[in-house]
């Protein structure tokens, strides 16, 4: 099992990205796929998960209505659409997989990509 992470970058307030998490050794469609944070000096977020069941959609409050988590299955890829992006959401963001269901709890997760940075300032 293997993710591999990319699309950081730095952009200015008010700015978007879009992350890629590439799957494989498995099929990410069966499974729960998640993306956490982790700022400077902080502990790990979960940001937003795609569930394996019913492709169920889940959001941390902070990112509600700017960020959305989306599934290619014929890519083994799960993408993050970050839309007005603010200072605060800067940090390593991971994704990860769990079992199933979402969890937006980083201990629900055995296995995790290698990060990528995103940083949001002017």
């Amino acid at each position: 099992v293997q993710l591999q992470a990319s699309g950081g970058g730095l952009v200015h307030p008010g700015g978007s990205l879009v992350l890629s998490c590439v799957a494989s050794g498995f099929t990410s469609a069966n499974y729960a796929v998640a993306w956490f944070r982790q700022a400077p000096g902080k502990g790990r977020e979960g940001v937003s998960c795609i569930s394996g069941s019913f492709g169920g959609l889940y959001y941390a409050d902070s990112v509600k209505g700017r960020f959305t988590i989306s599934r290619d299955n014929a890519l083994n890829t799960v993408y993050l659409q970050m839309n007005s992006l603010k200072p605060e959401d800067t940090g390593v963001y991971y994704c990860a997989r769990g079992d199933v269901y979402c969890s937006l709890r980083s201990g629900s997760y055995r296995f995790w990509g290698q990060g990528t940075q995103v940083t949001v300032s002017s």
